[in-house]
């Protein structure tokens, strides 16, 4: 029987240390967690590190909502994780004496799952990609705008890491949307990085041929996460996260 990680089958850092057009997904739409957010704490120090980093996003957020002081604001984080046919393994429960088995098949091609969660609320919006790089990231941005409605009279806060492809001055804003980046070096501070083993509950321990085999089981755990609001708002919404943006 399988067990979906955390409590004794596997620590707190094993489980959250874990990342053409889309692929079929254009969604708008365990045991015993740690305090969410709290492994933040334990390491400050980094130049603009955790605590400066907590502290300037409400300030942020403040900043945008006088700004435009007639427009919903909200705030949302942004992460990619890859994927493909090297197999996602985890523990699982097996009877005494007798070792689990699962069938792999290494393989070296991948695809990308990019998820948006408002860590206030537990909404999410995904979208699986061929890659990452600034078209498409501009792409997705694109997609995740339309999605919730950014515009003159909507304005997101969207905190993502500082890969290449999120900070390349090609890369394309929509109205609406201001990017806040993270700290180099600092995924504890990313709520968006707690919702992969939420979605490799789909994918862990199973051999796929294709990875066309492997997006679809990808995009019916993503529709069933829709529903499950209150499950990624106690992963993501951070005790230190700015509440009430709107």
């Amino acid at each position: 029987m399988e067990r979906a990680e955390g409590g004794t089958l596997d620590s707190t850092e094993e489980r959250f240390g874990e990342g053409a057009c889309p692929a079929g997904l254009r969604v708008p739409e365990e045991g015993g967690y740690e305090p969410a957010g709290s492994e933040a704490l334990k390491r400050p120090g980094r130049s603009g590190g955790a605590g400066g980093f907590q502290k300037k996003l409400p300030e942020r957020l403040k900043e945008i909502e006088e700004a435009y002081p007639e427009a919903e604001v909200e705030l949302w984080a942004q992460d990619e994780a890859r994927l493909g046919l090297k197999p996602v393994m985890r523990r699982m429960w097996a009877p005494v004496g007798k070792r689990p088995v699962a069938r792999v098949k290494r393989g070296y091609k991948w695809t990308y799952l990019y998820g948006f969660v408002c860590p206030e609320s537990g909404e999410v919006y995904w979208l699986i990609l061929p890659t990452v790089n600034v078209e498409l990231f501009s792409m997705a941005l694109r997609e995740f705008a339309r999605e919730v409605g950014a515009s003159k009279d909507k304005h997101i806060l969207l905190v993502v890491d500082q890969a290449g492809w999120h900070t390349g001055g090609e890369v394309e804003v929509p109205e609406g949307i201001h990017l806040e980046f993270l700290p180099s070096g600092s995924p504890e501070l990313q709520p968006a990085e707690r919702l992969w083993p939420l979605t490799n509950e789909a994918i862990a321990n199973r051999l796929f041929e294709e990875i066309s085999e492997m997006e679809q089981a990808l995009v019916e755990r993503c529709v069933e996460l829709l529903d499950q609001a209150e499950t990624i708002r106690d992963l993501t919404n951070y005790h230190w996260w700015p509440q009430e943006a709107a």
